[in-house]
Protein backbone atom coordinates (compact mmCIF):
# COMPACT_ATOMS: atom_id res chain seq x y z
CA UNK A 1 0.00 0.00 0.00
CA UNK A 2 1.69 3.23 -1.15
CA UNK A 3 0.39 5.30 2.07
CA UNK A 4 -0.42 4.09 5.56
CA UNK A 5 -3.67 4.79 6.22
CA UNK A 6 -3.83 5.15 9.88
CA UNK A 7 -1.13 7.82 9.96
CA UNK A 8 -3.64 10.11 8.00
CA UNK A 9 -5.74 12.35 10.06
CA UNK A 10 -9.62 11.21 9.23
CA UNK A 11 -10.59 13.28 6.08
CA UNK A 12 -13.45 15.70 6.83
CA UNK A 13 -16.65 14.73 6.00
CA UNK A 14 -15.88 11.41 6.05
CA UNK A 15 -18.27 8.77 8.28
CA UNK A 16 -17.27 5.05 8.99
CA UNK A 17 -19.63 2.35 9.53
CA UNK A 18 -20.69 2.87 13.56
CA UNK A 19 -20.96 -0.05 15.31
CA UNK A 20 -22.97 1.53 17.93
CA UNK A 21 -25.54 2.06 15.67
CA UNK A 22 -28.67 0.30 13.94
CA UNK A 23 -28.28 -0.89 10.61
CA UNK A 24 -31.68 -0.66 8.04
CA UNK A 25 -31.84 -2.76 4.97
CA UNK A 26 -34.18 -2.44 2.50
CA UNK A 27 -34.66 -4.81 -0.41
CA UNK A 28 -34.72 -3.89 -4.50
CA UNK A 29 -33.29 -6.28 -7.21
CA UNK A 30 -29.84 -5.82 -4.80
CA UNK A 31 -30.26 -5.33 -0.87
CA UNK A 32 -29.66 -1.76 0.70
CA UNK A 33 -27.78 -1.08 4.10
CA UNK A 34 -28.41 2.05 5.51
CA UNK A 35 -26.95 3.89 8.72
CA UNK A 36 -27.69 7.74 9.56
CA UNK A 37 -24.18 9.63 9.20
CA UNK A 38 -22.49 6.78 7.37
CA UNK A 39 -20.45 7.50 4.04
CA UNK A 40 -21.36 5.39 0.84
CA UNK A 41 -19.44 3.98 -1.64
CA UNK A 42 -22.01 4.66 -4.69
CA UNK A 43 -22.23 3.60 -8.41
CA UNK A 44 -25.61 4.58 -10.82
CA UNK A 45 -25.12 3.63 -14.69
CA UNK A 46 -26.99 4.30 -17.74
CA UNK A 47 -30.04 2.40 -18.84
CA UNK A 48 -28.17 1.05 -21.43
CA UNK A 49 -25.41 0.20 -20.24
CA UNK A 50 -26.10 -3.38 -19.97
CA UNK A 51 -28.34 -5.55 -22.55
CA UNK A 52 -30.53 -7.93 -22.04
CA UNK A 53 -28.67 -10.77 -21.48
CA UNK A 54 -26.71 -9.69 -18.92
CA UNK A 55 -29.65 -8.51 -17.04
CA UNK A 56 -31.73 -12.06 -17.65
CA UNK A 57 -28.18 -13.73 -16.28
CA UNK A 58 -28.35 -11.68 -12.99
CA UNK A 59 -32.23 -12.66 -13.01
CA UNK A 60 -31.20 -16.38 -13.08
CA UNK A 61 -28.39 -16.06 -10.96
CA UNK A 62 -30.76 -14.63 -7.94
CA UNK A 63 -33.44 -17.03 -8.41
CA UNK A 64 -30.48 -19.83 -7.98
CA UNK A 65 -29.13 -17.71 -5.05
CA UNK A 66 -32.70 -17.67 -3.14
CA UNK A 67 -33.21 -21.61 -3.63
CA UNK A 68 -29.77 -22.19 -1.97
CA UNK A 69 -30.93 -19.81 0.55
CA UNK A 70 -34.57 -20.31 1.94
CA UNK A 71 -35.77 -17.94 4.49
CA UNK A 72 -35.33 -16.15 6.68
CA UNK A 73 -31.68 -15.16 5.24
CA UNK A 74 -28.92 -13.86 7.65
CA UNK A 75 -27.76 -10.07 6.99
CA UNK A 76 -24.05 -11.85 6.39
CA UNK A 77 -25.88 -14.16 3.12
CA UNK A 78 -27.56 -10.95 1.81
CA UNK A 79 -24.31 -9.01 2.04
CA UNK A 80 -22.43 -11.86 0.52
CA UNK A 81 -24.69 -12.18 -2.20
CA UNK A 82 -24.99 -8.37 -2.73
CA UNK A 83 -21.12 -8.53 -2.98
CA UNK A 84 -20.75 -11.01 -5.65
CA UNK A 85 -23.61 -9.33 -7.56
CA UNK A 86 -22.07 -6.01 -7.28
CA UNK A 87 -18.80 -7.17 -8.56
CA UNK A 88 -19.95 -8.81 -11.45
CA UNK A 89 -22.27 -6.12 -12.68
CA UNK A 90 -19.46 -3.60 -12.09
CA UNK A 91 -17.04 -5.50 -14.33
CA UNK A 92 -19.64 -5.62 -17.05
CA UNK A 93 -19.84 -1.70 -16.57
CA UNK A 94 -16.24 -1.19 -17.33
CA UNK A 95 -16.50 -3.08 -20.82
CA UNK A 96 -18.03 -0.25 -22.08
CA UNK A 97 -21.28 -1.74 -23.19
CA UNK A 98 -24.40 0.32 -24.50
CA UNK A 99 -24.40 4.10 -26.10
CA UNK A 100 -21.88 5.43 -23.27
CA UNK A 101 -23.71 9.17 -23.16
CA UNK A 102 -21.42 10.25 -20.81
CA UNK A 103 -17.73 9.80 -23.27
CA UNK A 104 -18.10 13.49 -24.21
CA UNK A 105 -16.45 16.06 -22.38
CA UNK A 106 -19.53 18.64 -22.66
CA UNK A 107 -21.59 15.34 -20.95
CA UNK A 108 -19.16 14.42 -17.88
CA UNK A 109 -19.13 17.93 -17.11
CA UNK A 110 -22.41 18.46 -16.58
CA UNK A 111 -22.28 15.31 -14.33
CA UNK A 112 -19.36 17.02 -12.39
CA UNK A 113 -21.55 20.37 -11.99
CA UNK A 114 -24.33 18.76 -10.37
CA UNK A 115 -22.51 16.34 -8.24
CA UNK A 116 -20.98 19.57 -6.87
CA UNK A 117 -24.02 21.92 -6.81
CA UNK A 118 -25.23 20.28 -3.55
CA UNK A 119 -21.60 19.16 -2.30
CA UNK A 120 -20.90 20.95 1.50
CA UNK A 121 -25.04 21.59 1.97
CA UNK A 122 -27.41 18.46 1.37
CA UNK A 123 -24.39 16.03 1.29
CA UNK A 124 -20.62 15.62 1.62
CA UNK A 125 -18.50 14.66 -1.28
CA UNK A 126 -15.36 12.56 -1.03
CA UNK A 127 -14.70 12.12 -4.89
CA UNK A 128 -15.90 10.43 -7.62
CA UNK A 129 -15.24 9.51 -11.66
CA UNK A 130 -17.70 9.97 -14.53
CA UNK A 131 -17.15 6.67 -16.85
CA UNK A 132 -18.47 6.93 -20.48
CA UNK A 133 -21.89 4.72 -18.81
CA UNK A 134 -22.03 4.65 -14.98
CA UNK A 135 -20.44 7.03 -11.94
CA UNK A 136 -18.74 5.76 -8.62
CA UNK A 137 -18.41 8.25 -6.04
CA UNK A 138 -18.27 8.68 -2.01
CA UNK A 139 -20.93 10.65 -0.78
CA UNK A 140 -22.34 11.07 2.62
CA UNK A 141 -25.96 12.61 2.93
CA UNK A 142 -26.10 15.09 5.48
CA UNK A 143 -29.88 15.31 6.54
CA UNK A 144 -30.57 11.40 5.41
CA UNK A 145 -34.04 11.74 7.21
CA UNK A 146 -34.74 14.43 4.86
CA UNK A 147 -32.76 13.64 1.97
CA UNK A 148 -31.79 10.18 2.11
CA UNK A 149 -29.10 8.60 -0.33
CA UNK A 150 -31.72 7.30 -2.61
CA UNK A 151 -32.98 10.90 -3.02
CA UNK A 152 -30.19 12.53 -3.52
CA UNK A 153 -29.36 10.27 -6.24
CA UNK A 154 -32.79 10.04 -8.06
CA UNK A 155 -32.32 14.43 -7.64
CA UNK A 156 -29.03 14.30 -9.29
CA UNK A 157 -29.85 11.66 -12.26
CA UNK A 158 -33.17 14.02 -13.00
CA UNK A 159 -31.68 17.03 -13.05
CA UNK A 160 -28.55 15.29 -15.25
CA UNK A 161 -30.61 13.33 -17.34
CA UNK A 162 -32.41 16.87 -18.53
CA UNK A 163 -29.90 18.68 -19.36
CA UNK A 164 -27.81 15.83 -21.40
CA UNK A 165 -30.91 15.38 -22.83
CA UNK A 166 -31.92 18.92 -23.87
CA UNK A 167 -28.43 19.62 -25.28
CA UNK A 168 -28.20 16.64 -27.39
CA UNK A 169 -31.85 17.01 -28.44
CA UNK A 170 -33.16 13.55 -27.52
CA UNK A 171 -35.54 12.29 -25.20
CA UNK A 172 -36.19 9.28 -23.05
CA UNK A 173 -34.98 7.64 -20.48
CA UNK A 174 -31.13 8.14 -19.30
CA UNK A 175 -30.47 6.64 -16.33
CA UNK A 176 -31.04 3.17 -14.63
CA UNK A 177 -33.35 3.65 -11.49
CA UNK A 178 -31.84 1.63 -9.18
CA UNK A 179 -28.18 2.53 -8.10
CA UNK A 180 -25.35 0.35 -6.61
CA UNK A 181 -23.77 1.40 -3.11
CA UNK A 182 -22.23 0.27 0.04
CA UNK A 183 -21.60 1.45 3.55
CA UNK A 184 -18.27 2.78 3.91
CA UNK A 185 -16.74 0.84 7.14
CA UNK A 186 -13.73 2.48 8.18
CA UNK A 187 -10.44 4.24 7.31
CA UNK A 188 -8.75 1.39 5.19
CA UNK A 189 -11.95 0.30 3.28
CA UNK A 190 -11.80 4.18 2.61
CA UNK A 191 -8.60 4.15 0.97
CA UNK A 192 -9.74 0.94 -1.11
CA UNK A 193 -12.56 2.69 -2.25
CA UNK A 194 -10.28 5.96 -3.77
CA UNK A 195 -7.93 4.02 -5.20
CA UNK A 196 -10.76 2.01 -6.83
CA UNK A 197 -12.67 5.18 -8.44
CA UNK A 198 -9.21 6.81 -9.30
CA UNK A 199 -7.75 3.41 -11.13
CA UNK A 200 -11.07 2.70 -12.96
CA UNK A 201 -10.53 4.44 -15.88
CA UNK A 202 -6.86 2.94 -16.60
CA UNK A 203 -8.50 -0.44 -15.53
CA UNK A 204 -11.01 0.17 -18.57
CA UNK A 205 -8.20 1.03 -20.82
CA UNK A 206 -9.65 4.50 -21.47
CA UNK A 207 -8.02 7.25 -23.45
CA UNK A 208 -7.70 10.48 -21.10
CA UNK A 209 -10.26 12.57 -22.50
CA UNK A 210 -13.22 9.88 -22.06
CA UNK A 211 -13.45 9.96 -18.34
CA UNK A 212 -13.60 12.50 -15.34
CA UNK A 213 -12.58 12.84 -11.93
CA UNK A 214 -12.44 15.07 -8.90
CA UNK A 215 -11.01 14.35 -5.11
CA UNK A 216 -12.21 16.92 -2.33
CA UNK A 217 -9.37 18.84 -2.26
CA UNK A 218 -9.26 19.26 1.96
CA UNK A 219 -8.89 15.29 1.66
CA UNK A 220 -5.72 15.62 -0.54
CA UNK A 221 -3.94 18.52 2.04
CA UNK A 222 -4.37 15.59 4.22
CA UNK A 223 -2.90 12.90 2.20
CA UNK A 224 -5.95 11.35 0.90
CA UNK A 225 -5.13 11.28 -2.83
CA UNK A 226 -5.62 8.72 -5.92
CA UNK A 227 -2.63 6.80 -6.21
CA UNK A 228 -1.90 6.90 -9.95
Amino acid sequence: MPITVWNLALPPGFRGLDQAKPVTMYQRHLPHWRQDGASYFVTFRLADSLPQEKLQEIRKLREEWERAHPLPRSDQAWEQFAKQMITRLEAWLDQGMGACRLRPEWAARIIEEALLFFHGSHYDLGCFVVMPNHVHGIIRPLEPSARPLEKILQSRKRTTAARINAASSRQGKLWQEESFDRIIRDEEHLYRCIQYIGNNPCKAHLPRNEWRRWIQPEWVALGWRFED
